[in-house]
């Protein structure tokens, strides 16, 4: 159980970092349970509009419910963060409400579904000094900063070019309508269809890949529903196939589907050889460098390769729930540290704008889209 934290607080408490989450659906869970893993946390309270899921939830985890979302931002104190783990249609009205009510908001895959949207609060949460991250928190993993640490080292020489799969399986079939999140929460699949698995998955290789060299410029993208007649889905792509251009990377070809076989690997081929992250949905996933050499007169890469992990103690770690084994509060612990120490945030605001401006165009409509927004590669972590 968590306990919840209130404005009176003894002063040990007042020094913890404080968290308020919108949306008891189940992503909710699997936050929870990532927070557990960081006592420096307090949950405050949490909303969310049905009456018997936050009920469940808050007595589940043993914390403050509130029933309205204004009756929850009254709760707060200035720097505190507000997660937004609404559906993501809810996502552009509940953010603005916070922004607007003066709190740091985390929101949960995408930002929005509209980019006039992302836009407008970008441009609210600049003006008003706050800071605006979307997820996934999983760029600030171990297995995501190790690899972003080898690549700036140079392991396997110069990037050349990267292939990024993000593919669930046959989803479908699935026998999803069991799915179930620790406190009961039902896997929201009409709202998975509905959205497509682009909107809704490219952000964990792609984030990835925005902290490693910045400013995507343009994107080639390809999208088909090849699976019609999903239940809640109303025409969104099941798969997408895409090719990214950097202003200071490799090319990169980036699949996202609910139809091909598991594969969510991420390689990234150099001068040296490839460096391989086999499982990015595993923030302790190995990073691998296979050695490219020539052997007679044929040309191999390592069959084994090289393991390269950090240099000292990384992040808390989670136990695995379904496909993921990821720390979900990576990112909302990044805000409140940044916050403690009075310095820029890793996760920037114009990140934030610019995953969801190229996570829009990958979705398509298929065709050639220069993307107008940019942002800065991310400082890779100390323990790296």
């Amino acid at each position: 159980m968590m306990q919840a934290q209130g404005k009176g607080n003894s002063s040990r408490e007042a020094k913890l970092g404080r968290v308020a989450l919108v949306g008891c659906g189940f992503v909710a869970d699997l936050y929870m349970r990532s927070l557990a893993a960081h006592p420096e946390i307090a949950v405050v309270a949490a909303h969310d509009h049905d009456e018997a899921r936050i009920a469940t939830f808050a007595a589940h985890w043993g914390i403050a419910r509130a029933p309205t979302l204004e009756s929850l931002l009254a709760r707060l104190s200035p720097g505190d963060v507000v997660l937004n783990l609404t559906n993501p249609a809810a996502h552009f009205a509940v953010s603005r409400t916070c922004l607007e009510a003066g709190h740091h908001v985390w929101c949960e895959k995408p930002l929005t579904l509209e980019l006039a949207q992302a836009r407008a609060l970008h441009d609210l949460a600049e003006a008003r000094g706050l800071m605006l991250a979307s997820a996934p928190s999983s760029l600030l993993g171990e297995a995501a900063q190790v690899l972003i640490g080898a690549v700036r080292r140079g392991v396997a020489g110069t990037p050349r070019l990267i292939y990024a799969e993000m593919d669930d399986g046959f989803i479908p079939q699935a026998p999803y309508a069991k799915w179930q999140s620790e406190s009961g929460a039902a896997w929201p699949h009409a709202d998975e269809f509905a959205v497509g698995c682009t909107l809704e998955h490219a952000g964990y290789v792609l984030s990835w890949l925005i902290a490693m060299f910045g400013s995507v410029t343009r994107v080639v993208s390809a999208s088909a529903e090849v699976i019609p007649d999903k239940p809640g889905a109303s025409g969104a792509p099941d798969v997408s196939v895409a090719t990214l251009f950097f202003e200071n990377g490799p090319v990169t070809r980036l699949t996202c589907s609910i139809v091909g076989s598991h594969d969510h690997r991420l390689r990234i081929f150099g001068d040296k050889g490839v460096l391989q992250v086999r499982e990015v949905w595993d923030n302790a996933a190995a990073v691998r460098f296979y050695r490219r050499f020539t052997l007679r007169r044929r040309l191999i890469e390592h069959p084994i390769g090289r393991r390269i992990r950090a240099r000292g103690p990384s992040h808390p770690k989670v136990g695995r729930w379904g496909a993921a084994s990821m720390n979900f509060a990576l990112g909302p612990a990044e805000m409140l540290k940044a916050l403690a120490e009075r310095r820029a945030c890793r996760l920037t605001n114009a990140m934030a704008l610019h995953l969801t401006e190229v996570t829009l165009a990958l979705q398509g409509p298929t065709g050639v889209v220069e993307i107008e927004s940019r942002c800065a590669p991310m400082e890779v972590a100390s323990w790296v």
